[in-house]
């Protein structure tokens, strides 16, 4: 049942950890929702920021606080983050495009892993076979130099193939900027992934669909994980000259290893993606601009192609799926 909240609250809220200009521009429409989750709406200012979070216990509600300094509200109040009350994107419907990110030098592997033989096919083509049959379209991001001969999918309808950058932040750059301006929800997956199955984009997506600014899968750490800081060997009591010095063990409950595709809002991904600032992966660069993201269940088989070595498991998996080797 909705109630009206009073003016007085308004202001309690308003006056939280975050300093809030002009109180008197903030109207009568806050409701409070019978889920305990609260919206302020603002009838003008000049700034966009939206309070932070951190006043829930102002209120005593169970869920966060969300105050807007837009003219419009942002009732009815659902979980939403900062950047997707200020975007207003419906993304319940709308296309869906895929970035598959295949710019890679091959360093670490030695060589361009995503042309190697996979089955009849390369590596990368696997990843682009579900990517298109999870959406609407695909972004194909290549090192520069093999664009023009891209043969495979350089004439397909539904794949737009683009240069990569010298990062792989820059490559999704590159990619982004040839997604349809109308897409509603992005995808962004490694062509080192062949194996990310149709029914793993579905989660995704409807996550985003759902109400998260992105998602993106995990599995659970099973190894203990260590944080360390390379010093001085001496500020220490230990021989050389310096050494990775151990100074956390977080909680493997609280950790995921992640990966792709991850998903978001699309002018979420675009916002996240006008720093020029590098990133390990999409979901960070989203997190570092108030984005909400949250996980979905990851795949075991679901494993990128760093090294030689993978690409000999992956191709005994796909011999297994074909049922040319048994166990």
């Amino acid at each position: 049942m909705l109630s009206r909240l009073s003016s007085s609250l308004a202001i309690a809220i308003a006056t939280g950890q975050h300093d809030v200009h002009g109180l008197g521009l903030f109207t009568g429409l806050e409701e409070m929702v019978a889920t305990g989750k609260y919206a302020l709406a603002a009838s003008g200012g000049a700034r966009g920021d939206l309070v932070g979070r951190c006043v829930t216990k102002k209120v005593s509600a169970e869920e966060d606080v969300f105050v807007s300094h837009y003219e419009e509200t942002v009732l009815p109040s659902t979980p939403m983050s900062d950047v997707r009350a200020r975007t207003r994107v419906d993304v319940s419907t709308g296309s869906v495009w895929t970035v598959v990110v295949a710019g890679g030098s091959g360093r670490r592997f030695g060589s361009m892993k995503q042309y190697e033989a996979l089955g009849d096919r390369r590596v990368l083509d696997h990843a682009v076979d579900t990517a298109r049959a999870g959406g609407d379209g695909v972004v194909l991001v290549l090192p520069q130099s093999d664009v023009a001969d891209e043969v495979t999918w350089g004439a397909t309808s539904d794949v737009i193939v683009v240069a990569g950058g010298p990062t792989r932040t820059a490559s999704v750059r590159n990619g982004l900027k040839a997604v349809p301006s109308d897409a509603a929800i992005v995808l962004v997956h490694d062509g080192a992934r062949p194996f990310a199955s149709a029914e793993l984009y579905r989660l995704v997506i409807a996550a985003v669909r759902g109400g998260a600014d992105g998602a993106v899968p995990g599995l659970p750490v099973t190894d203990t994980v260590k944080v360390i800081e390379v010093v001085e060997s001496a500020s220490i009591g230990v021989g050389g000259s310096v050494v990775p010095h151990i100074v956390d063990t977080p909680d493997r409950a609280t950790l995921l290893a992640v990966q792709t595709p991850q998903g978001f809002v699309a002018e979420i991904l675009r916002r996240a993606y006008l720093s020029e600032v590098d990133a390990s992966d999409d979901s960070a660069l989203v997190e570092s601009i108030g984005g909400t993201v949250i996980a979905v269940p990851g795949e075991i088989d679901n494993r990128k192609i760093t090294h030689p070595e993978d690409l000999v498991w992956a191709r005994d998996v796909l011999a297994r799926r074909d049922g040319s080797v048994t166990s």
